[in-house]
């Protein structure tokens, strides 16, 4: 195979850069994940070049020749980026790092391209592209980084216990990349992991919680999912998520794992949504099973209202992760509360009330319940999951015809509180809540359409039944 990759370096900014660096005589050289990516023929939006000398002094050299004025500077990390098009460039000094027991913040000093490519989290992202003219697109790649790619092996470049004890983060882009690119991690690194997982805990939040999310939009998150629970980092942060692990049997009757339905839960849904907080609510549907758990004699294990105790742990859970605490938890919450609901209309009589009732409380959010709830429907037995879905249809088309018939959907009721006080010449009381709550009632049962004129005329019984009193005008 050709050492030369010239043909992939057709972007417009390798070509300022090999000119400028050839004409200084400064070596430079484009590194990382998107070299990586272009071997595996992924699409990258971030350019990572690295050069022997001042990073920040050539890359605002780079940015005056492209005309470019917005450029970021973090001295102290002898590294500078700024965005050209759609692409995001970061420029950095060749260096060595080291780094405190406790910090995953390295103290740095001026390095060969060798040295940088040393400290890289693995062998992969450690390839390196020439762009100086003589040299221009020769693949330096000195821990054999392009052979762990062809055989779909991650390895670090030193060794491992070193690799990750210095930047614990890099066991969560481990399993991530993995996941990711369906790469299997070598022995010593799994082993090296399992090792050191506690070391994640110096690890904000924040940072843990972005590579989970992107093992959670992988294709397959499960196999991260695995591999975290394997390794024990999940326990460090997610606890609740492991407690779900395990069957318990009494009198020959057992309960699914329903941590590994959680994940063919979140599977299944992957194949329809990239919608991450989707996915979430796949992953939080069932997690108040174990708080919830009861054996009866007669019917075997329960776990009976944990929709609604997981509803209730979601803000906790949110917080503790540093997820956002806006709009998206409220829509995970909602879907974990309601997530027994279609399934509930499968098993029994679907009525037309029930469907409204279901349609009212999701909002424009059914449409999402329903791939939930189509998602949660696994069973060893390929018999029932077809019968189940089957009746899983019935129930969509149902949803379909009573929404297109009662417009229930962000269903507001048709008599307003303003109206309620104009008609009986009243301030503010209970009785305004009493009529709106009823009306929305009887709408939602049946007994009277979804109309403004019916809604009105049950508002003059009502009222009247109250002791209100319509004045003569």
């Amino acid at each position: 195979m050709s050492s030369n990759y010239a043909h992939f370096l057709n972007h417009p900014v390798f070509k300022v850069v090999s000119k400028y660096a050839t004409e200084n005589n400064i070596q430079a050289f484009v590194i990382g994940g998107y070299v990586r990516d272009l071997f595996l023929e992924r699409k990258s939006k971030d350019i990572d070049i690295v050069v022997v000398g001042d990073g920040p002094s050539f890359a605002q050299d780079i940015a005056s020749i492209m005309r470019i004025k917005k450029i970021s500077v973090f001295k102290n990390y002898g590294t500078a980026h700024f965005k050209y098009k759609d692409l995001d460039i970061e420029f950095v000094g060749a260096r060595k790092e080291s780094y405190e027991e406790y910090s995953r913040n390295p103290s740095t000093r001026a390095g060969t391209l060798q040295d940088d490519q040393l400290r890289r989290d693995f062998t992969i992202n450690a390839l390196a592209l020439d762009l100086n003219a003589e040299r221009f697109g020769d693949l330096v790649d000195p821990f054999e980084g392009m052979k762990d790619l062809e055989n779909g092996i991650l390895k670090t470049p030193l060794e491992p216990d070193l690799t990750f004890s210095d930047d614990p983060l890099r066991m969560m882009r481990a399993i991530r990349f993995a996941t990711q690119l369906n790469f299997k991690i070598e022995i010593n690194c799994l082993e090296s992991i399992l090792r050191q997982s506690q070391r994640i805990e110096i690890i904000s939040r924040e940072r843990i919680m972005e590579e989970l999310n992107k093992i959670i939009l992988a294709k397959k998150p499960s196999r991260g999912f695995k591999l975290l629970r394997s390794t024990q980092l999940l326990q460090s942060f997610f606890p609740e998520m492991v407690q779900l692990e395990g069957i318990e049997t009494i009198d020959g009757k057992s309960h699914k794992d329903n941590f590994l339905h959680t994940l063919e839960v979140l599977d299944n849904i992957s194949e329809h949504t990239d919608n991450l907080w989707l996915r979430w609510a796949a992953i939080l549907h069932d997690i108040a099973k174990p708080p919830t758990k009861r054996f009866d004699p007669i019917v075997g294990w329960t776990f009976h209202g944990h929709e609604e105790l997981g509803s209730k742990m979601v803000p906790k859970i949110f917080k503790q992760l540093k997820l956002p605490l806006d709009g998206k938890m409220k829509y995970v919450q909602k879907l974990v509360r309601l997530h027994l609901r279609p399934i509930s209309l499968v098993k029994g009589t679907v009525t037309d009330s029930a469907i409204r009732r279901l349609l009212s409380e999701a909002e424009d959010d059914i449409d999402d319940l329903m791939l939930l709830c189509n998602a949660d429907i696994t069973s060893k037995n390929e018999f029932k999951v077809r019968k189940y879905k089957l009746n899983f249809e019935l129930v969509a088309e149902k949803l379909k015809q009573v929404e297109e018939k009662d417009r229930i959907r962000n269903f507001q009721p048709p008599v307003s509180g303003e109206l309620i006080m104009q008609t009986f010449d009243i301030g503010p009381c209970s009785e305004i809540g009493i009529i709106k709550s009823h009306i929305k009632e009887a709408i939602l049962d049946g007994k009277i359409s979804n109309s403004h004129e019916e809604a009105v005329e049950e508002m003059l019984i009502l009222g009247v039944k109250l002791g209100l009193k319509i004045p003569i005008k």
